[in-house]
Order: structure tokens, then sequence, then C-alpha cells
């Protein structure tokens, strides 16, 4: 059995993986977003909630749920803290109690105005090391392993 030696540690076939280079690639990403938006306490995924709710005024929570791949539950706890911090709220739906509509406040508008502006400098910083033409081969090239594509 190899060992590592010194203070290198031998990695095996891991590094032709794919999936160990995504999440290799996935932890960075995360790590630079965070740093990027440190100051408004958002994560990728509120992020992206923020994002389709600002998109599509009125979506429901399942259809959010299957737009941002998250299960139901998961919305409910995401959308319970963004409605805490003022950012989003939910409308209920005429004729069904059980169903909310979601939309932006004027504070959730703002903050994701701002944090837009800092996503993009984000992607500009991760995608440094590529040139335009490459940038859009892996992200053509990723939606393709992507759930949606299979």
């Amino acid at each position: 059995m190899k060992r590592t030696t010194g203070n290198t540690i031998i990695h095996g076939h891991l590094p032709q993986l794919l999936g160990y280079q995504l999440r290799l690639t996935q932890l960075a990403v995360f790590k630079d977003f965070s740093d990027s938006v440190s100051d408004a306490d958002i994560t990728p995924s509120l992020f992206a909630v923020l994002v389709v709710i600002d998109a599509n005024p009125g979506l429901k929570q399942t259809e959010l749920a299957k737009a941002v791949h998250l299960d139901r539950s998961t919305v409910v706890s995401a959308i319970d803290k963004l409605e805490r911090r003022n950012l989003v709220q939910r409308k209920r739906v005429a004729g069904d109690r059980r169903t909310n509509a979601l939309q932006l406040t004027n504070a959730g508008s703002t903050l994701l105005a701002q944090l837009t502006l800092e996503v993009s400098e984000h992607e500009r910083q991760i995608a440094a090391q590529l040139t335009q033409t490459e940038r859009e081969t892996l992200i053509q090239l990723l939606s393709k392993v992507s759930p949606e594509s299979r």
C-alpha cells in the first residue's frame, strides 16, 4: 500500500474523476461567492431563490422548488429566512389557502440589485483564467452533465 511521503498526499485516481473535480470546483466557487457577498449573509442557494422570484413575481413555492432544484422543505426554510429579513413576502393565492405566491419586497429588490453587481464580480474572478470562448464552452459542457440534460 502506497503511503504519503512527507507532506504530499497521493490522491490515487481521484484527480481523473469528473465528480471529484466538480466537487473541488464547487468548494472553491462557493468560498469565493461567500467572500464576495459576505456582508449580505446570502448563500448561492438563497441568491438563486431571490433571482428566480424576481424574474417570476407571483411564483408558487412548489414551482420555485422545482426551478432552483431544492426539495420543498428546503425551499420553505429558505423562504422563511428571507421573509424574516423582509426580503420576500408570501401572498395567499385567491381561492387556495394552501398556496402562496412569492414576490420580493422593496428591500429584497434593493439587495438583489447590490448582490447582482457583487456576483458579477465574483463570476469575473472565478473565470479569470478562462477566455470568453473557454467560459462559454465550459458552461455548455457542464450543462450536458446536469440532471436537466438527461
